[in-house]
């Protein structure tokens, strides 16, 4: 079984945010729109975590059609932090040992160590997804369902997910397929069998995958919009996309995907 490590993002917490410590506890390298806060991560590591960001705060919104109205500037910054070590970004955000990055995205704030498996090449662009997109679509707005959050932060992974349709079309074979209703409730933190939650985030990404590639980012920034602006999933739908409801746009993702 392959080994799972899962990313978090919360638009609200019960967990100490690391801010709590005395500000001279921490060194800062600021950038022109993040600021790294550390204790002894190794130079380079933040080095790189800068320029890498920078690099992901323009991708992300490019390669999802979306327009800024809020840029990260100045005082409005965002803000990673960057444990010693698992035990202690444990300790500080109260997340299991399989975690390897946290965001809060109403805050703008990210959360991990250095040894974070993977954490360059795939939860950074993870997290800022979600950040990016939350502030998009809106922090309090309900009518966003799991599986597309999920969805557009895994788009950030495309090399992860590279064979995502495979993964997707096994499941519908062996009867395992989750249905867009399951995926909308599911349960990612106490998700125990590893294949599932790997499924679960497959197929988040392959339905975004498919709601870009057969109809464009205009449509699905449309669609971004309309539940932005009518807290309504399947009012949102039925006005970007050639489907009544839900139902038919799961209908037509199965379709595609057994092309």
């Amino acid at each position: 079984m392959k080994i799972f490590f899962l990313s978090f993002a919360l638009l609200f917490t019960s967990f100490a945010v690391l801010e709590a410590g005395q500000p001279d506890e921490w060194n800062t390298a600021t950038s022109t729109h993040f600021i790294a806060y550390y204790k002894n991560a190794p130079e380079e590591f933040i080095e790189r975590l800068t320029a890498q960001a920078e690099d992901y705060y323009n991708r992300i919104a490019e390669d999802l059609g979306f327009s800024r109205y809020n840029f990260w500037l100045w005082d409005n910054r965002a803000k990673i932090y960057i444990y010693d070590n698992a035990k202690d970004y444990q300790s500080a955000t109260g997340y299991p040992g399989w975690s390897a990055g946290s965001a809060l995205a109403e805050k703008k704030i990210i959360q991990t160590h250095p040894d974070a498996r993977g954490f360059f090449e795939a939860v950074l662009s993870h997290e800022m997804g979600h950040i990016i997109f939350r502030e998009f679509v809106g922090f309090y707005n309900k009518a966003i369902p799991l599986w597309l959050e999920e969805g557009v932060a895994s788009y950030q992974q495309k090399l992860k997910y590279s064979m995502a349709g495979a993964r997707v079309r096994e499941a519908i074979k062996k009867n395992n397929f989750m249905t867009l209703e399951r995926l909308g409730s599911f349960n990612v933190t106490s998700a125990m069998d590893n294949d599932t939650a790997e499924l679960f985030y497959a197929e988040s990404f392959s339905i975004v995958d498919f709601l870009i590639k057969e109809f464009g980012r205009d449509s699905f920034v449309l669609f971004c919009q309309n539940l932005r602006d009518k807290n309504n999933l399947e009012r949102a739908v039925a006005s970007a996309y050639p489907f009544s409801n839900v139902k038919e746009l799961e209908q037509g993702w199965e379709r595609y995907l057994n092309k």
